[in-house]
């Protein structure tokens, strides 16, 4: 049964070794940073017997298999970004959600964990699927739902205007803070690649996992910094 959920960002930026020298954007980014911390805190003061983490998986095929499971011990890494950060030893085989995921979870003790990819473009009926079957491990679990806005000003033009995109950041944001898994059940995969949207698959695995149950929720950070959409958020089982 899902107790509580986080909503997390996965830039490699979040990671303080990637930022090099602080620079413009610095001071947001440690609010983004800290709100993520916030809300790994918050889920854990839950007690969960499980925590699951799910996040995009580029190597999950979304035909033949959309999941990917990864045993707890599995280490990632930023060295595909250029970045001299691993987390766990041995051969880093995590996409980037599940690794910010993993160094987010590094910092705060936590019970059993469960490491869950899912493909980036998912079929909305696979991530509800997946979403049931996490809730489904213990009587008590919590999840950790890994997941980027839209990037399409960042990609296509810096500083521009985008009122799609904004559209979208607002459905998303809404739901969120509304805790409403109906809304992001509703979240239509065919703009994941026009907006490039990261975060659509995890935040439907979130829903699925959510059900038919009352969560209350809080909002805990919105912005665009670097040009790309980021929400952070905790979910708590209404009792």
């Amino acid at each position: 049964m899902l107790i509580a959920a986080a909503v997390c960002p996965h830039p490699p930026l979040l990671v303080p070794e990637a930022t090099g020298v602080p620079g413009a954007g610095h001071a947001e980014l440690r609010r983004l940073r800290n709100a993520c911390h916030q809300a790994v805190s918050a889920l854990l003061a839950e007690r969960p017997d499980l925590v699951a983490v799910v996040g995009a998986d580029p190597k999950a095929d979304p035909k033949a298999d959309p999941e990917a499971a990864y045993p707890p011990r599995t280490p990632g890494s930023l060295h595909d970004f250029g970045i001299p950060f691993a987390v766990g030893e041995g051969q880093p085989s995590l996409p980037l959600s599940l690794t910010i995921g993993k160094w987010l979870l590094a910092a705060h003790p936590a019970p059993r964990t469960a490491w869950w990819g899912i493909a980036p473009d998912a079929a909305p009926a696979g991530c509800l699927r997946l979403g049931e079957k996490l809730a489904a491990l213990a009587p008590r679990v919590a999840l950790l739902a890994m997941g980027d806005g839209p990037a399409r000003r960042a990609r296509g033009a810096p500083g521009a205007a985008d009122p799609e995109a904004d559209r979208y950041d607002d459905r998303v944001v809404g739901a969120l803070a509304a805790a409403d898994p109906g809304a992001l059940a509703a979240l239509d995969p065919g703009q994941d690649g026009p907006l490039a949207v990261a975060g659509r698959a995890a935040w439907q695995v979130l829903a699925g996992a959510a059900g038919r149950h009352a969560f209350t929720a809080q909002l805990r950070y919105r912005g665009v910094p670097f040009e790309v959409s980021y929400v952070v958020a905790s979910w708590r089982r209404a009792h």
